[in-house]
């Protein structure tokens, strides 16, 4: 972490062993300064710009099956011992046991080659009308278009009663972009994201015209679809957006909170096949570059890959401190928190399936018939079930090995153990995509992604009469 920012050792320190003082089985001090800057176009106009500073501090008292918790706005002393004070108060049986803080050395992953603060807003804002007029130029079908940019630092730091001492420093910087065309009054939508856990180079770096173009040329083949079919059958899973299927109808039932409070479909599940020998799937903090990824989580855990099903079993599920040590179970790195006036909980980091040995060519021409599934929209799922209902952004229909038209008006229905159990090939062109994923009233960064992947079947719902 950058040198002179965070609370001395020794504070902290003082704020456990005085939040301990009548007693506790677990404390925590979780530390956050946070600087960010947005800007927003539309109509060919920057209509806003945004930015703030934002820092504090919690504490968390965990007695028993009771957890106290608290946070202050101030860094000033008086005010975090006066916080843990406040925590402490109750009956009990003496002081928490304490051990001496000792520094956890995370992975340095992130390399930030270009400070985005050190951009002048004025550049940020002309990549904004660059996309726009790029986007616009695609087609005289093209109504509206709307481009934001935000940039985040967020400096953390984790002292725990257990000695855990973590420190992290994580920048991201996002560009999105989304193209309304219509034609015979009909409307429909491209969306396209850049975004990564790194530096302003990604938007140094991107073909902002071919990322433009991708969005508007989305939303003007969307203009020409037929209405989607009906029924049963085969489906393809194109890469990227497509893992917001797993990561909704499997991946937060793997959160541990839920297993838990027994409401997840994968409870008790552990050791079971439930996939094809060639299937794997990760929850991946660890990796350089990716949305979700950070050295340590939000409790000072380590962050790592973790095999949530590997050649097919169900090996893992997705811990946090405290559902892990009551199941029983090791820590994964997933205990996360939008900020220092939230609890952590078991989250996803970046969701994927591991890549197979073929290309998405050759299994989309394996395919004699097929819905393909290119990006989803919005949906509902039940961890308890598993039971989801998808709605799809962009489809295609898949006719003699090849991808043909497209189609409007899809969901996609089924379930969780469904879509695992059925999945029968996977190609090697994995993409993970950035998103934003909310539970508990809060909102974490996460990736989700897939390499192309097809379903032996899966109900289709359609508009097709």
């Amino acid at each position: 972490m950058t040198a002179g920012w965070g609370l001395d050792p020794d504070l902290l320190d003082r704020a456990l062993e005085r939040v301990l003082r009548r007693g506790g089985d677990f404390a925590e001090v979780f530390v956050e300064g946070k600087s960010s800057l947005s800007l927003r176009l539309e109509e060919a106009r920057v209509e806003s710009v945004s930015s703030g500073e934002d820092r504090g501090a919690s504490i968390r008292l965990v007695r028993g099956d009771r957890t106290s918790f608290g946070y202050t706005d101030s860094l000033a002393e008086e005010d975090l011992l006066r916080l843990a004070e406040e925590l402490s108060a109750g009956s009990g049986d003496g002081p928490g046991s304490l051990r001496k803080l000792e520094a956890r050395r995370g992975v340095s992953f992130v390399v930030v080659h270009t400070e985005p603060s050190d951009v002048e807003t004025t550049a940020k804002a002309a990549v904004l009308r660059q996309v726009d007029e790029a986007a616009r130029a695609v087609s005289g079908e093209v109504r509206q278009v709307a481009c934001g940019y935000s940039e985040s630092r967020q400096r953390v730091q984790i002292a725990n009663s257990e000695g855990t001492l973590a420190e992290d420093d994580r920048t991201r910087v996002v560009l999105s972009l989304t193209v309304v065309a219509q034609r015979d009054g009909v409307i429909q939508t491209g969306y396209e994201t850049l975004a990564q856990h790194g530096g302003y180079e990604l938007i140094e770096n991107a073909d902002l015209g071919a990322f433009a173009q991708k969005a508007a040329n989305k939303a003007i083949t969307m203009l020409g679809a037929r209405p989607a079919p009906t029924g049963r059958m085969p489906v393809v899973l194109a890469n990227g957006f497509g893992g917001v299927l797993f990561h909704e109808a499997c991946g937060h039932g793997l959160e541990a909170d839920f297993i838990v409070k027994r409401t997840s479909i994968w409870q008790g599940r552990q050791g079971e096949r439930v996939a094809e020998p060639f299937v794997t799937a990760y929850d991946d903090g660890a990796t350089p570059g990716m949305w979700g990824s950070a050295a340590f989580d939000d409790e000072g855990t380590p962050s790592e890959r973790t095999p949530v099903v590997e050649h097919g079993i169900l090996t893992s599920y997705l811990t946090d401190i405290l559902r892990g040590r009551r199941l029983g179970q090791r820590l994964t790195g997933n205990g996360r928190r939008q900020s220092f006036r939230h609890l952590p909980y078991p989250r996803m980091t970046n969701t994927y399936f591991a890549p197979g040995k073929i290309t998405a060519e050759a299994l989309i021409e394996s395919t004699p018939r097929a819905f393909y599934a290119k990006s989803l929209s919005g949906g509902q799922v039940d961890p308890a079930t598993g039971d989801f209902v998808f709605g799809v952004s962009e489809g295609y229909l898949i006719e003699d090995g090849k991808i043909g038209p497209a189609v409007k008006g899809a969901t996609l229905i089924g379930n969780g153990a469904e879509v695992l159990s059925a999945i029968d090939a996977i190609a090697d062109d994995l993409d993970v995509k950035a998103g934003m994923c909310g539970k508990e009233g809060q909102s974490v960064p996460v990736g989700t992604g897939q390499p192309t992947l097809r379903l032996r079947e899966l109900t289709v719902g359609g508009t097709s009469v």
